[in-house]
């Protein structure tokens, strides 16, 4: 028999809150009831969606979400719900829009959704087995499932999820930060002050941000040169490693991007995977956005090599079509975490470290989200054949769109299209504008489109010009749609020049 609340001697007052805010065997039709309501609620929401954005200010949201008062709650969740259309699901970016196509943002697979709901409904922490039982052995059969699509031995390979492509990246470059110091003598400060990561100038800023959480510093990351397609160049490299060597400072890491934020640029990795082993630095593969290919049927070849690699950082939230966040670090050598492994007594005693399957003994993070389970219902729904498949659709719209915009006089690509993204510029040849002109109209047109909600692009800054970019996830967008986002971007562009010209004779 359980024990009542009466026997605890609660008072009814606190009773009646732990009624309203517990889930266990009497709240159930609660939760039932709430989570029935917010599905309606999300769907209704979907289905009147008619564009990416309704293309609100800062300023007029900051208005909405300051003028309410968050010690005065509403008292069910209906008035909620209502409360949070307005500030929030009206307004809200919708990735899932054909006509989304700005960052690196996917829609996500209908299976993966509805996982979500065990995974917050459950709260189960991955890091140590006995808070997660089943899904710690789910997650580890997932790493061993990718570190095998990467090439990987399935006797030595391991792997953690991560929150994301910023996390993988921090987490590899700490292994080789910790590896390489262990082979180093003197002090502390003096071992890191020598330390050098490479990367091509076209890598993802987390390279940085990472030597700078490390105690490195900015300057510690060489930004390599690139060619005409953004890729790293593999001789610069050389040249620059046989300088700084002859300088005395030690390569710690060599960091190959498998597609590259702007331009999907894959770094040569046969050459760089070479450079590294010659000169014993750690060699990590950024397929954060790339990683897709992995299960491509027709473009896997352009990842070959990328099992030379001692790391790779893969994110399911891009090119597997998962939700925010699902993110992976893979490793060639499964002793190579424990330079980061850290034992606690009241959680992961060493003592038992080779007994119990401990996700933390891996992890920069205590308690994590399951998020494994939602690629592991996606795969069981799915299968993935068909993730790849839907990949391949979006690198084949780019292709497509490439042939486009090659049409159209006033677009010009920066760079031939490698995986689904576009950069190019729109210009008009008697415009006489000077850069400073340019790259305001370049924002202008960007700006225009979303405060009309017509399209959401992007925009990057190549050399010191600024240029638009599109960004393709999304498999149910049609060419129908992007040569409508095509023909806005010049229609708007051509109007701003119009109105430029009138308000300079006014």
């Amino acid at each position: 028999m359980g024990t009542s609340l009466e026997t605890l001697h609660i008072p009814q007052s606190e009773s009646q809150l732990f009624d309203n805010s517990l889930l266990c065997s009497d709240t159930l039709d609660h939760y039932e009831a709430e989570a029935r309501e917010a599905l309606l609620r999300v769907t209704d929401q979907l289905a009147a969606v008619e564009s990416p954005t309704t293309g609100p200010s800062p300023h007029d949201l900051q208005k909405l979400v300051s003028g309410i008062d968050l010690d005065a709650p509403l008292g069910n969740h209906a008035d909620s719900f209502d409360e949070l259309k307005k500030i929030y699901l009206r307004d809200a970016v919708y990735f899932h829009h054909p006509k989304y196509a700005a960052h690196l943002n996917c829609p996500v697979a209908i299976p993966a959704v509805a996982a979500e709901a065990f995974v917050t409904s459950l709260n189960t922490s991955m890091d140590t087995f006995d808070q997660s039982a089943g899904a710690t052995l789910i997650e580890r059969r997932l790493i061993d499932w990718t570190t095998r699509l990467i090439g990987y031995s399935a006797n030595t390979a391991d792997g953690i999820f991560t929150s994301g492509g910023t996390q993988s990246n921090l987490q590899a470059m700490l292994i080789a930060r910790n590896i390489a110091v262990s082979k180093m003598t003197g002090s502390l400060p003096q071992r890191l002050q020598n330390l050098r990561i490479y990367t091509s100038q076209d890598a993802h800023f987390s390279i940085s941000n990472a030597a700078m959480m490390m105690g490195l510093g900015h300057e510690a990351v060489i930004a390599i040169g690139t060619d005409a397609w953004h890729r790293m160049d593999a001789d610069a490299l050389r040249t620059q490693l046989t300088n700084d060597l002859q300088a005395g400072l030690l390569p710690m890491a060599i960091s190959a991007t498998a597609g590259t934020t702007d331009f999907g640029s894959i770094d040569p990795l046969a050459p760089i995977a070479a450079l590294a082993k010659e000169t014993g630095a750690w060699f990590h593969v950024d397929a954060a956005y790339g990683g897709g290919l992995l299960l491509s049927a027709v473009h896997r070849q352009r990842l070959d090599n990328i099992e030379l690699a001692d790391s790779v950082t893969v994110d399911f939230h891009k090119s597997f079509f998962q939700p925010i966040g699902s993110s992976a670090l893979l490793l060639k050598d499964a002793h190579s975490f424990e330079s980061i492994t850290h034992y606690a007594e009241y959680l992961n005693p060493r003592s038992q470290a080779q007994q119990t399957p401990n996700q933390v003994d891996k992890s920069l993070q205590t308690t994590r989200r399951f998020d494994a389970l939602k690629l592991w219902v996606t795969l069981r729904t799915l299968g993935a054949q068909r993730l790849g498949a839907m990949f391949d659709q979006v690198l084949k719209l780019a292709e497509s769109l490439e042939a486009e915009i090659s049409l159209r006089q006033q677009l010009t690509l920066e760079a031939p299209v490698q995986l689904s993204t576009l950069v190019f510029r729109f210009t008009v040849p008697n415009a006489q504008l000077n850069q400073a002109e340019h790259n305001e109209l370049t924002n202008q047109i960007r700006h225009r489109l979303y405060q009309t909600g017509e399209a959401m692009i992007a925009a990057t800054t190549v050399r010191g010009e600024r240029m638009l970019k599109l960004t393709l996830l999304n498999p149910n967008t049609t060419m129908k749609d992007l040569t409508e986002i095509l023909d806005a971007i010049c229609r708007v562009g051509n109007d701003l020049l119009f109105e430029r010209t009138e308000g300079a004779r006014a």
